[in-house]
């Protein structure tokens, strides 16, 4: 051990002698001096004088196949749209690089056989005749423009071997064709092909990437897009072609069809396309120079052609506005989007976009109220439902066509959009189950103003936007499970090209939190966006059975005249669910649909808010809707959602929808969950003690000895015997109660309709009288009003009554002849 340690001390120490030698010797030492000082005098004035700035591009709004939507000016107003570097075909580059600077990929920024070719040519002649400037010099120039002098030629040359040191060749190339100048405004070989040639640098011909490798050396006396310079700009491409063929940078045969190829070229507008979207991105996205989307650009034509030429249809009718959203419900991705047929039509606030902009759902929230109380046990598809008139502590709503239907199934009601029983199972549930599970859905009206939200959210009393409700209706699609609709990539594309910056650096992600954007002209607030970074977990909205049933439901609709009444009748109509919705004053129409593949939202009216007698859900957005579906997803192989499998049939009663008793004689199949929904038998009918000739009846304790029976009767509730009273239904009334029985009965008290109680009534009118109305139960012969503890008269309980009312404060009471009571109290003033 003690030699092997010995060695490597010898060892060590010859080396040192030998390093000390060298650095003795003067010429060694002058010759690393001189190698070393000029690296170090770069370095200093590098970091002294750092490269300036890269310029601020023009921001573009993309497809996932790099087609740009829209695009934004830039800070400084131009058309400077940045190329990624797979956008720089090797066409390009080679006809770029052949022309311009053979020997990029052999110097470090700067060409010393050129200068010294440039300077012997100027001095010959006596004047400028060649440059020699190379692609990295002239990046330095674009970069830092300066008038040209020798000295800020020697500060070029600096700036070239800046960016030598800074960037890789491929990242420089790119800088030039990012800021190679076209004439007015525009910059960069993508904006002049956008605007030029109207397509993207790698769909370019050969004739085309030629044309633009010739303009910027003579962007003036060679404007492209200017008819009058074209037979030059075509003289010139064409010598350069020639000279790409002589060179050998291209095949001969492609020269000849490149030579064949006539110049078409002229100022185009900037893509407009998904505008309000691409507003939206550029908004929240200020500082990316590319943003990338999932929008489709075929399914966006066809939703922007579908919906222009529908809307001129409306137009007649006064109706000009509508706005789409299409879903690819497996992503959640946002595939085409629609906030106004069109952008420009300032009469009809185009601007606004209607995606975004907060009105009200009209029916179009019911199904996830039915969801809800499907998975609380509280009803299946069959369960019997009243719809008759109700009173919710003063809020008494109406069915839209002002009539009732009495008993009805749950969907029924629902593939209807009839409003009592939607607003009886949002009491049932209550109001706070269905606020929690809207703002879980992003719902931010409902999450901003959730203490005002009343009964009337059934029926669309609160504020959403066409954005949400797609979330929504795609989670319908999802198995009940949402998840926040995806605009954008999770993260921002990675600066993969190292340009984001001017600097090389690890590539960043852009996070996106809750942020919030109002274009002027919008009419309510927007609302939050939830973006993919700031997504929550997946949230159950809905069990899968529940929304399983719901689907099955929604599916049932009644469909525009125009198309077929089932999927069966034609195969190539999408089979969908979809549902319907208006606003109060028919100012809103919505129609929401769903299959397996898409989700299709649509919203229909005015952004100034004028209702119009024919903008309903049905008749106005439903057949839209059904345009969209039968082009978007025409030819879509037959499929749907699978049933869970913990959800099953059973038998129930018709008449209810409950458990069959023994009296049940018309026995149905319904969804139902074990465990969940509901096991109660059915009590449509009940058992009552009558006379032998079933004239009067009795209770236990005033039944006598004989001559009696027991016979079954409708169990009616009291609302549904005012409501067959009252439309003179005819149904088999409870005998009167035997009149000599002394018992006082428990049970439902008469209900006072009206007046409704802790009311305030203003009078200017003496004559005017108020009607008193009550509900009360089957068995129930005979009311007696008092007023103010004073008997007023005694009446049938369909009888309608009215008394005139003293000025103050005012007692009602109403028994009936059971010996059941309830008061209420008035004021009158």
């Amino acid at each position: 051990m003690h030699t092997l340690i010995q060695n490597f001390y010898n060892f060590r120490l010859h080396c040192l002698q030998i390093l000390d030698f060298v650095l003795l010797t003067k010429p060694i030492r002058y010759a690393m001096v001189g190698l070393l000082l000029p690296f170090v005098c770069f370095l200093v004035l590098h970091f002294s004088f750092p490269l300036p700035a890269l310029p601020p591009f023009a921001q573009i709004v993309t497809t996932p196949d790099g087609t740009v939507l829209s695009a934004f000016l830039s800070a400084d107003d131009k058309w400077r749209m940045k190329s990624n570097l797979a956008d720089i075909t090797p066409e390009l580059q080679k006809a770029f690089i052949a022309k311009e600077d053979k020997y990029f990929y052999y110097h470090w920024g700067i060409n010393p056989f050129a200068i010294l070719r440039a300077a012997a040519n100027n001095l010959l002649r006596g004047k400028k005749t060649s440059g020699a400037s190379t692609i990295t010099m002239q990046v330095a120039r674009l970069l830092e423009p300066k008038y040209r002098t020798y000295s800020n030629k020697l500060i070029e040359m600096f700036r070239a071997c800046q960016l030598e040191w800074q960037y890789s060749k491929a990242e420089i190339l790119q800088l030039y064709l990012n800021l190679v100048p076209y004439g007015s405004n525009i910059e960069g070989v993508k904006a002049a092909s956008l605007l030029y040639f109207g397509c993207l640098p790698n769909q370019l011909s050969l004739a085309q990437l030629t044309t633009l490798t010739i303009i910027p050396n003579r962007p003036t006396s060679l404007a492209l897009g200017n008819a009058k310079h074209h037979a030059k700009i075509e003289q010139a491409r064409n010598h350069w072609l020639k000279v790409f063929e002589k060179e050998k940078v291209f095949a001969t045969t492609t020269i000849a069809d490149a030579l064949l190829e006539p110049l078409v070229a002229k100022r185009q507008k900037s893509p407009k396309k998904a505008i309000h979207f691409a507003y939206l991105m550029h908004k929240l996205f200020p500082q990316n120079a590319i943003v990338p989307t999932y929008i489709d650009i075929h399914l966006q034509n066809k939703v922007e052609e579908i919906s222009q030429t529908y809307i001129r249809s409306t137009k007649p009718y006064g109706i000009h506005n509508a706005a789409v959203l299409v879903i690819d419900n497996q992503s959640r991705q946002i595939l085409a989007y629609l906030g106004s047929p069109n952008f420009d039509d300032a009469a009809h606030n185009g601007q606004v976009d209607g995606v975004r902009a907060y009105r009200s759902p009209g029916s179009a929230l019911k199904p996830l109220l039915y969801g809800l109380a499907f998975d609380a046990g509280l009803i299946t598809p069959k369960t019997k439902l009243l719809d008759v008139s109700q009173d919710f502590d003063g809020y008494m709503p109406e069915n839209y066509n002002k009539q009732f239907n009495g008993y009805v199934t749950a969907e029924k009601a629902l593939a209807a959009s009839l409003n009592l029983p939607a607003v009886s199972l949002l009491n049932e549930i209550g109001i706070k189950t269905v606020t929690n599970k809207l703002k879980v859905a992003d719902f931010q009206w409902i999450a901003n103003h959730e203490k005002s939200v009343g009964l009337s959210l059934a029926l669309g009393g609160c504020g959403v936007s066409l954005l949400e409700m797609a979330g929504l209706y795609t989670s319908f699609a999802n198995g009940g499970n949402y998840q926040a609709l995806q605009f954008t990539p999770l993260a921002a594309t990675p600066t993969s090209d190292l340009l984001a910056t001017g600097k090389k650096q690890k590539a960043n992600t852009l996070l996106i939190t809750n942020q919030k954007t109002q274009p002027a002209t919008l009419p309510l607030p927007s609302p939050t966006l939830p973006f993919p970074d700031s997504l929550q977990a997946n949230q159950q909205l809905l069990s899968p059975a529940a929304n399983y049933v719901i689907n099955e439901i929604l599916t049932k609709v009644e469909r525009p005249s125009e198309l077929p009444n089932s999927y069966e009748n034609n195969p190539h109509l999408p089979k969908i669910a979809w549902k319907t919705g208006t606003s109060y004053g028919r100012r809103d129409a919505w129609s929401i649909g769903f299959n397996k593949k898409y989700t299709i939202a649509v919203w229909v009216g005015n952004f100034n808010g004028e209702g119009r007698p024919e903008l309903t859900g049905a008749s106005i957005a439903t057949p839209l809707l059904f345009k969209l579906f039968n082009n978007i997803d025409y030819k879509t192989a037959y499929q749907w959602f699978e049933m869970p499998k913990n959800l099953d049939f059973r038998l129930v009663c018709a008449a209810s929808g409950k458990i069959p008793n023994h009296f049940c004689d018309q026995i149905i199949a319904d969804y139902y969950v074990a465990g969940i929904s509901t096991a109660q038998p059915c009590d449509h009918l009940k058992s009552v003690f009558v006379s032998a000739d079933e004239q009067i009846s009795y209770c236990s304790q005033c039944l006598p000895d004989a001559h009696y029976k027991q016979k079954l009767y409708p169990n009616l509730p009291p609302e549904m015997v005012l409501y067959n009273e009252q439309n003179m239904v005819a149904y088999e009334k409870i005998p009167t109660h035997n009149p000599t029985c002394t018992q006082l009965f428990s049970g439902t008290a008469p209900v006072i309709l009206s007046p409704a109680n802790n009311r305030e009534f203003y009078m200017d009118n003496e004559q005017v009288e108020l009607l008193l109305q009550a509900k009360v139960p089957n068995d129930v012969k005979k009311l007696y009003w008092y007023i103010d503890d004073k008997f007023y008269k005694a009446v049938s309980p369909n009888t309608k009554t009215f008394f005139k009312p003293n000025k103050g404060h005012i007692k009602i009471s109403c028994s009936d002849d059971k010996g059941r009571n309830t008061d209420g109290w008035i004021w009158v003033r």
